[in-house]
């Protein structure tokens, strides 16, 4: 598989030891809710934890059911009972930070989309004693926030390895598209590509309303005549995307962020360029076991620094065995 490595993504090995890089996103997506994990194997012997996953979950993407394969099957390796909620809307994720402080869970493992609404309710959860570790989204204010580590891709990096690769292939005028306005994990996104492609224009659509964001997609193509590219950073939206190309005309190539087996599908049968997977299943995993190694040793996985599990590029020469692992939701 194609990777860009950057200086700790080596730390991934130490987290999983005997598991494959693994990822993915789609639409329709699991109902989120507390539950005990499962899973097959031997179990941990240390005493049963109880451990919160609140991220800032969609409803309808499935990126978030990978993120929660990777974090169950690691709950049911190391005896803890896993609590997942998720909330698009940063004032409910906040609540749902304080509803896991009154459970007195051992650990929460957040993702940090908006982190200025969060960081009174993770004050709270550093002053209880719980230990906290970031994923997917605010890598660069995580330690600041109280986390001892974050597991995700460097957006800026990955938008950088994005931007990179259009600017050898010699595009010159992409259009970025952000679902959510804010976020910092997409803006990061963004403006990594167009630091390497200063052409790149932003498109900002209602991700929520996938017949919102084709319409808008579709008139930006018909009005941008010059645009050569035009970016997802989900792979639920990089589908609808291809559907705004068709409608509009154009003659714009499409590439992605992240994965599902439907993108896979397509980057194989060269509709899509290529897409840069975060591998979500890598963040869920990690984030419960580094909670269980805290418990269990007072460990601190990445010495203080994030634990990178991308970027990592899917083209069309490794799309296929990439397929595979897609087909059974763990890329």
């Amino acid at each position: 598989m194609t990777k860009f490595s950057w200086r700790k993504a080596t730390l991934v090995a130490a987290v999983v030891p005997m598991l494959a890089l693994s990822a993915c996103s789609s639409t329709g997506g699991k109902p989120a809710d507390s539950g005990n994990a499962a899973g097959g194997g031997q179990v941990a012997s240390t005493p049963r934890i109880k451990v919160a996953l609140i991220t800032h979950a969609p409803a309808g993407d499935t990126f978030w059911d990978t993120v929660r394969k990777g974090a169950e099957e690691a709950a049911a390796k190391d005896n803890v009972e896993l609590l997942y909620t998720g909330d698009p809307e940063a004032g409910r994720q906040a609540q749902l930070i304080q509803q896991a402080i009154d459970q007195k869970v051992d650990g929460i493992a957040v993702t940090l989309a908006t982190p200025d609404a969060l960081k009174d309710s993770l004050k709270k959860a550093t002053d209880a004693g719980i230990p906290i570790v970031s994923l997917n989204a605010g890598e660069s204010v995580s330690s600041q926030l109280g986390a001892f580590t974050h597991f995700g891709s460097n957006e800026q990096l990955a938008g950088q390895a994005v931007g990179t690769r259009l600017a050898a292939e010699g595009y010159k005028h992409p259009v970025c598209v952000i679902q959510a306005q804010g976020h910092v994990g997409l803006e990061a996104r963004c403006a990594g590509v167009k630091a390497k492609v200063p052409g790149t224009e932003i498109l900002y659509v209602n991700g929520a309303d996938m017949t919102s964001v084709e319409s808008t997609a579709t008139a930006k193509l018909q009005a941008s005549k010059d645009a050569d590219v035009i970016i997802g950073l989900g792979a639920p939206i990089t589908l609808t995307l291809l559907k705004s190309v068709a409608t509009a005309g154009s003659s714009a190539k499409v590439a992605s962020f992240d994965l599902n087996k439907e993108l896979a599908q397509k980057i194989d049968d060269g509709s899509v360029l290529f897409t840069v997977d975060q591998q979500p299943w890598l963040q869920g995993y990690g984030a419960v076991d580094a909670i269980w190694q805290n418990k269990r040793g007072g460990f601190k996985i990445g010495g203080g620094q994030p634990v990178l599990t991308g970027p990592a590029i899917v083209d069309k020469s490794n799309a296929a065995d990439v397929l595979k692992f897609a087909e059974q939701g763990i890329r």
